[in-house]
């Protein structure tokens, strides 16, 4: 989940971002430099999940193995 998407669901849920971090513990300042850099730990991302009344899913993706693998 990127900022984007949180910025996203913001809007779907009629929600700005004082009201987001008030629902999440945090301080409007401290939202918005996290929305700035982009950069959520997985528990943050979990807090937001809940106070936008959102599941979170986080996918792993298998890689491809190089042609040469032996397995």
């Amino acid at each position: 989940m990127k900022a984007n998407d949180i910025q996203k669901m913001l809007i779907d849920k009629n929600m700005n971002k004082k009201t987001l971090a008030e629902k999440c513990g945090w301080s409007p300042s401290n939202l918005r430099n996290k929305l700035k850099r982009d950069n959520f730990s997985e528990n943050e991302l979990k807090t937001i999940a809940d106070a936008l009344d959102c599941d979170l899913e986080i996918d792993f993706i298998p890689r491809k193995a190089p042609k040469n693998s032996q397995q």
